[in-house]
């Protein structure tokens, strides 16, 4: 209740309102009773996921696709059909894609400088360089990725370290495929980890009634959740090879 009079107070002064904090209480019934309104979004991601991993298109065909669906089913389920009516809409979804361009950009003209500068690569290679025990030099190395991941995109943090980390690693007996599993869960973390996680200020964006203070609280259960998946991947490796092992042997 404090936090939705807050919210109603910032309102009163900012005249901005997310609709994260709308407080709705339905009934069982009604609940059921509103599962047909999820089908569009089922048709949707079902149309995404089918083109993206059929190998219809590639990852940034499917999010145009994906925009094409989501105004093909407005317009036949909600009957917004006149530019008039996609006004508000096309608005907003320029501005924060405007935002999130923005942020995008300015994490990769910063990985750059990290690169140019060889910050990340001097940083695998001083690992390395301690010669640790097997976990002991990937514990330090997915500390590594978390810090970096507080700046830089996955991609960028893949192509900066990989070629540092993967052969000793390799050499440690680690499977690199349950390795890409691990790294990739762990960049995840690190762009929702306090204090800086870079998903952490879109939120604050997309929705700015809501104080940053709670975004960052909000993320914490979510972080916990993965470190816990990445200390039951150590634990059953499985988890990730099972499929490619039956797939492709277990030789690779």
């Amino acid at each position: 209740r404090q936090e939705f009079a807050r919210a109603k107070y910032l309102y009163e002064q900012t005249g901005a309102a997310s609709p994260i904090l709308h407080e709705e209480n339905l009934t069982m019934r009604d609940r059921f009773a509103a599962l047909p309104r999820v089908l569009p979004f089922v048709v949707l991601l079902t149309g995404v996921m089918v083109a993206l991993y059929g190998g219809y298109a590639t990852p940034s065909e499917t999010a145009g696709l994906g925009g094409i669906l989501a105004l093909v089913l407005i317009a036949l389920i909600y009957q917004v059909w006149t530019p008039k009516d996609l006004e508000p809409i096309l608005t907003s979804t320029l501005r924060e894609a405007t935002m999130l361009m923005l942020i995008i950009g300015m994490s990769l003209l910063y990985s750059y400088v990290m690169s140019y500068l060889h910050i990340s690569q001097a940083a695998a290679q001083a690992i390395v360089a301690l010669h640790l025990s097997k976990w002991l030099l990937l514990a330090t190395i997915l500390v590594l990725v978390v810090v970096l991941g507080f700046f830089l995109p996955p991609v960028s943090i893949i192509l900066m370290t990989a070629p540092i980390i993967l052969p000793p690693l390799k050499a440690a007996g680690f499977d690199l495929i349950w390795f890409g599993v691990v790294m990739t869960i762990v960049m995840e973390m690190g762009l929702i980890h306090p204090p800086v996680g870079l998903n952490i200020f879109v939120i604050k964006n997309i929705a700015p009634d809501i104080p940053l203070k709670d975004v960052i609280w909000g993320t914490v259960p979510f972080v916990l959740l993965m470190m816990l998946a990445v200390v039951l991947l150590c634990l059953f490796p499985q988890i990730a090879t099972g499929l490619p092992d039956l797939v492709m042997g277990k030789g690779r």
